[in-house]
């Protein structure tokens, strides 16, 4: 039987980061309430970051390492997010460019919200198991930033908006899909979805996200219990506490996380303590919200930056289920699930994530507000810009190796430069 998943992984969070307990002080936002969303920092973009250079910056590790021949076995590109900048194009013509692949390639975008980035890792495995194109390979790149603007004389920051700003991150998830599935193996058919119409978040227009935060935490755990009861149906035996060695969910911030699982290990987990619960949270969960605590939500690839993190962070001396799930406002959502062994984390170790962000340049809170103000330059629409690249020079330095960044927009093309 032919297998398929993630031949190679990696995370690019960008050059610059918050700290968001500063931000916190600095907002004078509630203790108790800022306390449960389990942050430690958000990724940041700068005005020369989009989701392109946050995309190519995620893949080109994985493309650099392959040969000639196996790079020319990718033969689909997926862009998978909810920021976009044009309506018709995909924004994987442009990561397919700058990446040079082969132009026997097919080229498409999804988008439904946060579930982009599973959308399109389950194409790609799809296409991968059907076997119409034996040994191909499919690229799929999970990329979002959250980007919020300051208008003058507005009333920018009230308190929904001032809590949402917290953790919302910019970084994207690239995955190598293919039959030779060294990092994480995919249960084949091992999947439950579950998904309805419902108007708890969106973006109605280009700079801002409207919904009701109450109805999107209720969504969440609605969709985190029947998805896994519908992946139960079709797997026999599965059981939520015992089944998977950890779990990986989307991570809008840690505290909706802690409550999908509380609610979980309540109804379908029998003879747990809340203590219990609390430690099985931390065993199971930990290592998957690492790194999201330290980004941020990066929407449709969050789900997949919680895998990363929970290969990165977890002991794989034996062979470890892990279960996924991804939830996207409006809503759909899935749980499924794969394998993972030393390998696998061997070969995620080697993108060196933790590094990466370890090096990101820390913001001031002088900076960030001068960078919320700045980013009109590149609002939704934008026809002709320079860049100024050296806005904040300390983090376009500060990975020590060349970065992608966006130079300029010249009659709506964009155009793309590695700076070191």
């Amino acid at each position: 039987m032919v297998k398929a998943g993630i031949e190679a992984m990696n995370v690019f969070a960008g050059t610059a980061f918050l700290d968001v307990e500063k931000l916190a002080a600095y907002r004078d936002l509630d203790r108790t309430r800022f306390d449960n969303l389990m942050m430690r920092q958000k990724s940041v973009a700068l005005p020369y970051e989009d989701p392109i250079t946050f995309a190519v910056n995620a893949a080109k590790p994985i493309i650099d390492s392959l040969t000639p021949e196996e790079k020319n076995r990718i033969e689909m590109v997926i862009t998978c997010t909810e920021s976009a900048f044009d309506f018709g194009k995909s924004m994987s013509t442009y990561c397919h460019d700058l990446l040079g692949l082969n132009r026997n390639c097919r080229l498409f975008e999804v988008k439904n919200a946060c579930f982009s980035g599973v959308a399109g890792l389950q194409n790609a495995i799809n296409f991968v198991l059907a076997q119409v194109s034996p040994g191909a390979k499919a690229l799929v790149i999970a990329t979002d930033i959250s980007r919020f603007i300051l208008e003058e004389g507005g009333n920018a920051f009230k308190m929904e908006w001032a809590f949402a700003e917290p953790s919302g991150g910019a970084g994207a998830v690239a995955m190598l899909v293919s039959e030779t599935p060294y990092v994480f193996q995919v249960d084949a058919g091992a999947n439950g979805s579950y998904g309805y119409e419902v108007m708890d978040t969106c973006r109605p227009s280009t700079d801002s996200e409207a919904g009701d935060s109450d109805l999107s935490l209720l969504s969440y755990l609605d969709c985190a219990e029947n998805a896994f009861l519908e992946y139960q149906k079709r797997v026999r035996g599965a059981d939520y506490a015992n089944t998977f060695g950890y779990l990986a969910y989307h991570t809008p911030f840690g505290g909706m996380v802690k409550g999908a699982h509380r609610n979980m290990m309540r109804k379908y987990a029998r003879g747990f303590s809340p203590g219990d619960i609390e430690a099985d949270f931390k065993r199971r969960f930990g290592p998957g919200i690492t790194y999201c605590q330290r980004v941020g939500n990066i929407m449709g690839a969050t789900a997949m930056m919680a895998l990363a993190s929970t290969i990165d962070n977890g002991d794989f001396g034996t062979p470890q289920r892990v279960g996924v799930f991804s939830y996207g406002s409006g809503c759909c959502s899935e749980f499924f699930s794969g394998v993972v062994n030393k390998e696998g984390q061997e070969r995620i170790r080697q993108s060196r994530i933790r590094q990466h962000l370890d090096n990101r340049y820390e913001l001031t809170m002088d900076e960030y507000e001068n960078l919320l103000r700045g980013s009109k330059a590149v609002r939704f629409g934008t026809r002709n810009v320079v860049l100024d690249t050296d806005f904040v020079p300390q983090a376009r330095k500060a990975h020590g190796r060349p970065v992608l960044f966006l130079k300029e927009i010249k009659e709506y093309r964009r155009i793309y430069e590695w700076i070191s």
